[in-house]
């Protein structure tokens, strides 16, 4: 079944939910743990949640320009 064509042909995109939710999820509890460390509510979160937005931006941009490519 792996060495399947068909299998191969959508290997990239199996782990893409996971790759999405890591890539938005890491920056925010990072940014929740600067707000309680030093106290800056809401910016640490904020700052976060904009990250996150931006590599996942990177994530589809990556994808489109990979499916583009076939």
């Amino acid at each position: 079944m792996i060495n399947s064509p068909r299998f191969k042909k959508y290997l990239p995109y199996l782990s893409l939910g996971t790759e999405i939710a890591v890539v938005f999820s890491v920056p925010i509890l990072i940014g929740y743990w600067i707000d309680r460390k030093y106290e800056v509510y809401p910016w640490g979160i904020l700052a976060g949640i904009f990250l996150g937005v931006i590599l996942m931006i990177n994530i589809f941009v990556k994808v489109i320009r990979d499916t583009s490519k076939n």
